[in-house]
């Protein structure tokens, strides 16, 4: 069972998060401090700006980069990507090589517009048809959008997870709503989406300490259960 930070921009020159090597070690001293065993190294793809062979070349020299200054030290890296939402997703290839590494496990960020019946099909069509386990990230960002109000709950009814930063849970506007969701079961995982050392910082044990406060340990704990086994295994899970 591993404290899993399930979003982050700890890769140095990928995106608008770490800006060098250095400061991802830095972000990764952070999240070691606080607890956290492995950090989703989730970069952002933009399917109009990027073809999945180039981001994923230069993901792997910025993980190597980072790998030379790391070595052994502090939380585990698995890689992975925040997709951006685009139509015809569904369809398209090399997805697969955008899942978080070693699982089915795929980090999909909604567009911050108006959604449509033909984006939740799209979802749905990569949960039942291409066999992903989506999840969505920090919906909480999306739940101010009085116009998608149906299309989020159309979403909330799919076999997927969701994904919540921890920044919002500090926030008391939103941590009630959002506790809320944890306990009803349609909140899954915490992420940081940290992107550097000195502001948008990882964050991810001070999240923890507000669900296990208002939800109790075992509540925690469970949450770690179910982010492990995601990551473990490719097959089937229960959300």
């Amino acid at each position: 069972m591993a404290v899993i930070d399930f979003h982050s921009h700890i890769l140095p020159g990928m995106d608008d998060g770490s800006k060098s090597a250095e400061m991802s070690m830095k972000m990764l001293e952070m999240a070691s401090e606080q607890g956290v065993d492995v950090m989703l190294a989730t970069s952002h793809f933009y399917a109009s700006r990027h073809r999945i062979e180039e981001f994923l070349a230069r993901r792997q020299r910025a993980a190597d980069r980072l790998a030379e200054v790391k070595k052994d030290y502090g939380p585990a890296i698995r890689l992975g990507a925040e997709v951006a939402f685009f139509p015809g997703m569904s369809r398209a290839d090399r997805l697969d090589d955008l899942a978080i590494e070693g699982s089915r496990a795929f980090l999909l960020e909604m567009p911050f517009d108006h959604w449509s019946r033909s984006d939740i099909e799209e979802v749905e069509y990569l949960i039942h048809r291409r066999g992903f386990q989506v999840i969505l990230a920090h919906l909480e960002r999306y739940m101010g959008m009085s116009e998608n109000k149906k299309w989020i709950a159309a979403l909330l009814d799919l076999p997927l997870y969701v994904q919540i930063n921890a920044e919002s849970l500090l926030s008391w506007r939103h941590r009630g709503p959002l506790l809320k969701m944890f306990k009803k079961g349609q909140a899954h995982f915490l992420g940081s989406d940290c992107h550097r050392s000195d502001r948008r910082e990882p964050n991810l044990g001070r999240g923890r300490a507000v669900l296990e406060k208002k939800l109790g340990t075992e509540y925690i704990h469970k949450m770690d259960e179910r982010g492990s086994r995601l990551l473990q295994i490719g097959g089937e899970t229960d959300v």
